[in-house]
């Protein structure tokens, strides 16, 4: 299950910072650190993420840390990606042949989402 997971640090100088990021991505199941600078806070996304660790790695490190969210992540972002699959799946596909020389003419298939190329080939032309 994603989750993200804000808590809350003491982001004093580039250094602090620094070291936040590189102790939230140092954990399992993290996908993503941002952080928040104005309310001194990191913000972790991630899939199981473990936040007792999180936020004990976080103390150590930064000498305070305190957990102010867990929530899941919403749906919409998944749902947008599965959209963009099907979009590209409904694409039609192009199928090359490899001679070239005739002005290529395409057709749809049979088969749904397939587009052929097919080469005309005049019958009058003949070189012996």
């Amino acid at each position: 299950m994603k989750q993200k997971v804000v808590i809350k640090v003491s982001l004093n100088d580039q250094k602090s910072r620094t070291k936040a990021i590189k102790t939230a991505v140092g954990v399992d199941g993290v996908l993503q650190a941002t952080l928040q600078q104005e309310k001194n806070q990191i913000e972790v996304t991630g899939d199981d993420i473990d936040v007792v660790l999180l936020t004990t790695l976080l103390r150590k490190s930064m000498k305070f840390a305190e957990v102010v969210s867990v929530s899941p992540v919403e749906k919409k972002e998944e749902e947008k990606k599965k959209e963009e699959e099907k979009k590209e799946a409904e694409a039609p596909k192009y199928v090359w042949h490899p001679y070239v020389n005739p002005p290529l003419y395409c057709y749809q298939s049979s088969e749904p989402g397939y587009v052929y190329t097919h080469q005309y080939q005049d019958p009058s032309c003949s070189i012996m």
